[in-house]
Parts: structure tokens; C-alpha cells; sequence
């Protein structure tokens, strides 16, 4: 059986962090993915779909430090779907991907194509703290070289 997931997308909201009863590490974070496609009539048509990721351990505490808002990510993990019930009793689910990797994709100024990952480099933290008003193109698909991805 194989249940994997692979995705690029940009952030909606900057990650949260909080800790279980245990002291593990675990953040939350949403990515917007986009897909464009010409309909029946000819029109160009876009649609963006969000994705909620959940990490843990170190992958957690370099997600928080080092992405925001906006940042450009690869996330390899699988899919997990959690049952629970409303203030009415009814079940529902939510399906998240829980992420095993986590790469940056955002570059720094004057770096060419180098991918920083969730080491704690003092690259990566050199990054976080430039000015961000430049995030770049608010969906991957809009992004320089995008169309080179082995996938």
C-alpha cells in the first residue's frame, strides 16, 4: 500500500507552534496549491486548492523559525484523516498531510537556485531576517523555472 503525498505551494498564514503533553514539537501551517485550464467556452479558468500540513520534532521548530507568510515550500508526507464531533454530535473529518520533509524553496538575494532546507543553517537564518516585502509570484505555478520540476 503506498499513501504519499507531494506538493509546492506558498503559505496562507505564518506557522504555528505548540507543544504536546509530551514536549514534541508540533506546527501547523496551510499551502495553497493552483491549477489553470482553459473550459468549454474557452476561458481561462483558476483554482487554488489549500492544503493543512502538521510536523513534528525538529521539521517543526525549523518550520516556525524559518518560513512566514508567502514563503514557497516542498512538502513530501502522507495523508491523515481525523474524526471528531461537532457541538451537535454529528462526525467529521479533517484530512491533513502529515510531513516527513519539508524544503524551503525561496531563495536568497543574489544566491542563484540554491533550495534551503529545515537544517537550522545560518543561511536560513540569514533569510528570515532580509525585509520580505518581495515575496515573489503568489502561486507556484507563476514562478521562474517551475516547469523544470521532475514531477
Amino acid at each position: 500500500m503506498l499513501n504519499k503525498v507531494m506538493l509546492i505551494g506558498r503559505l496562507g498564514r505564518d506557522p504555528e507552534l505548540r507543544y504536546a503533553a509530551n514536549g514534541t514539537p508540533i506546527c501547523n501551517f496551510s499551502i495553497a496549491t493552483d491549477e489553470s485550464y482553459t473550459d468549454r467556452d474557452g476561458q481561462k479558468v483558476e483554482r487554488t486548492e489549500w492544503h493543512n500540513i502538521v510536523t513534528f520534532q525538529r521539521v517543526a521548530e525549523n518550520c516556525k523559525t524559518y518560513l512566514g507568510k508567502g514563503s514557497l515550500v516542498f512538502v513530501e508526507g502522507s495523508l491523515q484523516t481525523e474524526k471528531w464531533q461537532d457541538k451537535e454530535g454529528q462526525d467529521r473529518y479533517t484530512t491533513k498531510i502529515k510531513a516527513q520533509r519539508v524544503q524551503f524553496l525561496n531563495k536568497k538575494e543574489g544566491q542563484g537556485g540554491g533550495q534551503q532546507q529545515g537544517q537550522g543553517s545560518n543561511r536560513q537564518a540569514q533569510y528570515r531576517q532580509q525585509d520580505n516585502d518581495d515575496m515573489g509570484p503568489a502561486f507556484p505555478s507563476e514562478a521562474s523555472g517551475m516547469d523544470d520540476v521532475p514531477f
